[in-house]
């Protein structure tokens, strides 16, 4: 499998690539749908070359795809159809589309889609009505999708069978208007093009939320803003039953950066649990600030032995604290609070959780909890710029040993609002608190996590973890390895449907996620599962 690059798409033009061009049609006609016989050179010229207009894709030096159009009767199809006419819708322009082909070291949705798209602007610049093809009989949910039309009987032999089809000019309008094929190849950004967003974040922002966020901004120090900014911090409290909570401007790091600091001025050693990603984070965030810590350390996707763990803790009196993630983001984990506050709270130990991908998307109680951190985006819906910290204690500063911006105690001496504060950050936060309720936007996000789960299963896919123990808005899929995740992500992108497969840590593992965090209509999702299908088709070689 290639690397992602930039890809070029163009009408072929130069000798190079006309040579590519034969070869590829040699090693897809010859070698992968045995329609032609072998040669020693290892190139195959199609009988109707010169008459042949080929739209390619270029990766660098390669050719990573092509499909031809030819307008000129007798077409392929005259030659295995008898009375071809008959099937046709009357009174049109035709044309012929042929040897679609890509590359086996380009395999994804994203080739054969910047080949659509090209295509169409050809089909539409030359006012044909009518475009034929023959597709393989093992992707008609593909031409069904796009809008290709069957008639007659299957052409070709037993090793490679053949739908033909037709496509008009209406259709191929309509496949504009419906932003199922873009002319734009490029990635869409994320916006006005975002039919469906499962992102971890950014979140999609509701009307209202957008609205408080673009007032104009306030003085921290204004006596309107101060009163709002309390009120913000009660509502974060009454979600989690937490005493108390500091605000910074920053990212759920920034939060975790605060927590590590916090812990540097405690004394003894605390405990770490590490099942996926953002756990091995944490083990950062500790070490950065010296803190001395043991590991309870499992596979990603693997559930924490509790019972070892509380072993250790009444085995080692020296531990003071544990830390760990309460929604494993990278795999969907959701690690059980309840039994780790249980064993915190026999042992007198102190509980540290990162909530950053539970608050706003599941009940969250930190009762008993020493710190969690949280932020402004993904369950609460706000614009991402805001981390939490919650507590259930009085922190007295530190000035001798923190920094100013990490010091949680300097924050709450000075009623959360030590330094400049974004109001409209603030503004936009408060309004998406007093529009939340947790216990109905819970119920809405498990069950459109059970209706996906079951149509990736009837898709041939599993989601990593079982719903028994994992968080109901993340669903991460390992596709199989003759399917590329990145090249899955870029097609669904280039169709308007977010997902998320960038991370690094997803790109190693040739996983994908599809993520809760924003509300999407059933009929999009509809739309979304059809395209991620076929996206994820192993091989696209069809039209011949």
């Amino acid at each position: 499998m290639k690397n992602k690059g930039t890809f070029i798409y163009k009408i072929a033009s130069e000798e190079s690539e006309f040579e590519k061009i034969h070869r590829l049609n040699y090693c897809t006609f010859v070698e992968e749908l045995p329609q032609h016989p072998p040669n020693k050179e290892r190139r195959l010229v199609d009988k109707f070359h010169d008459e042949n207009t080929y739209i390619i894709c270029l990766s660098g030096d390669d050719l990573a795809g092509m499909v031809t159009i030819r307008d000129k009767r007798p077409f392929s199809l005259d030659e295995k159809l008898d009375n071809l006419d008959s099937y046709l819708p009357s009174n049109g322009s035709l044309c012929e589309i042929r040897l679609l082909a890509v590359d086996p070291r380009y395999y994804g949705g994203r080739i054969i889609q910047g080949l659509f798209a090209r295509l169409i602007q050809y089909f539409q610049s030359r006012e044909y009505d009518i475009a034929l093809i023959s597709g393989t009989v093992n992707q008609q949910k593909l031409y069904n999708h796009l809008g290709f039309v069957p008639f007659g009987p299957l052409v070709g032999d037993n090793e490679a069978l053949f739908q033909p089809m037709y496509i008009t000019i209406d259709s191929v309008k309509k496949l504009r208007e419906k932003s199922v094929i873009y002319t734009d190849i490029d990635v869409s950004p994320l916006g006005k093009n975002a039919l469906i967003n499962l992102l971890p974040g950014p979140v999609k922002i509701k009307s209202r939320i957008r609205k408080a966020h673009g007032k104009l901004p306030l003085s921290h120090r204004s006596e309107g803003f101060v009163d709002d900014f309390q009120w913000t911090k009660w509502l974060l409290c009454s979600l989690v039953r937490a005493g108390y909570v500091e605000i910074l401007m920053g990212s759920g790091t920034l939060a975790n950066d605060a927590i590590a600091a916090q812990l540097s001025t405690e004394k003894g050693v605390g405990l770490i649990l590490s099942n996926g990603e953002f756990g091995e984070r944490l083990i950062d965030h500790a070490t950065r600030f010296g803190l001395e810590f043991e590991l309870a350390r499992k596979n990603w996707g693997e559930t924490f032995d509790f019972q070892a763990v509380e072993n250790t803790l009444s085995n080692t009196r020296e531990l003071r604290w544990i830390w760990s993630v309460h929604c494993e983001t990278s795999t969907g984990m959701l690690n059980d609070m309840k039994i780790m506050k249980g064993i915190c709270k026999r042992n007198g130990v102190k509980l540290c959780v990162d909530c950053i991908s539970t608050v706003g998307i599941i009940s969250v109680d930190l009762q008993d909890v020493y710190l969690a951190s949280c932020v402004s985006g993904k369950g609460l819906g706000a614009y991402p710029g805001l981390s939490m910290v919650f507590h259930n204690h009085r922190i007295e500063p530190k000035r001798s040993k923190l920094p100013r911006y990490l010091d949680l105690g300097f924050y709450g001496e000075n009623k959360g609002i030590p330094f400049t504060i974004s109001s409209n950050l603030v503004y936009a936060l408060k309004k998406a608190l007093e529009d939340l309720y947790i216990d109905k936007r819970y119920q809405k996000i498990l069950k459109q996590s059970y209706w996906l789960r079951k149509r990736i299963k009837a898709m041939g896919l599993q989601v990593l973890l079982p719903k028994e123990i994992s968080s109901p808005a993340i669903l991460t899929i390992p596709l199989p390895k003759k399917i590329n995740s990145e090249y899955v992500g870029e097609c669904m992108e280039d169709d308007g449907y977010f997902i998320s497969y960038k991370s690094k840590y997803l790109i190693e593992r040739n996983w994908i996620q599809l993520c809760l965090m924003s509300e999407a209509p059933r009929g999009n999702m509809q739309l979304f599962l059809q395209r991620l299908e076929d996206c994820c088709q192993p091989v696209l070689i069809d039209l011949v």
